[in-house]
């Protein structure tokens, strides 16, 4: 008899959990007010965000920053048309280690959509623009950081009009 209270209880308590799944994986509605400013016709089409236009990387940039938990990075970059002529970063990450990445040890294997640069040793180097922002991304480059450090590395941004970073 006990076992049979206990396997409708299982059964009850399976179906819910299973309701539980479903409606936590539901997209509820968004709610947008009236108020809402519409998208611009820039920013639109048809409905959507248009695409970053695909045009050639320009950004020149001597650059160092640290933030209040002591994380910091410099770069060097000359980028013009897509061709890089200049590039170095470091990345220091605190009670981590350091990161450093040289022109020298890479070469430049696309241009568009996006800058990459590709060492031997499998790590590479992406660059690409959102708007004033150049966003430099590392991958794959655990061999150029000290133990442990390369899961603590986030891209560098470059600030296009001022060359700052951050």
């Amino acid at each position: 008899m006990k076992h049979r209270i206990f396997a409708r209880r299982r059964g009850a308590l399976g179906a819910l959990a299973g309701a539980l799944l479903l409606a936590a994986c539901a997209t509820p509605s968004i709610f947008v007010p009236e108020t809402a400013p519409a998208p611009s016709d820039e920013t639109q089409a048809g409905g959507r965000l248009k695409p970053m236009p695909i045009r050639p990387l320009n950004v020149q940039a001597d650059c160092r920053f640290k933030d209040e938990a002591g994380y910091g990075a410099s770069a060097l970059l000359d980028v013009s048309y897509s061709e890089v002529h200049r590039f170095s970063a470091s990345v220091s990450v605190p009670k981590r280690g350091s990161c450093h990445f040289d022109l020298a040890d890479f070469e430049q294997v696309r241009k568009e959509p996006h800058v990459e640069l590709r060492a031997r040793d499998g790590c590479v180097v992406r660059m690409w623009e959102q708007g004033d922002q150049v966003t430099v991304a590392f991958a794959q480059c655990a061999s150029r950081c000290d133990r442990g450090t390369f899961d603590y590395v986030w891209p560098i941004l470059v600030d296009r009009p001022s060359g700052r970073c951050n």
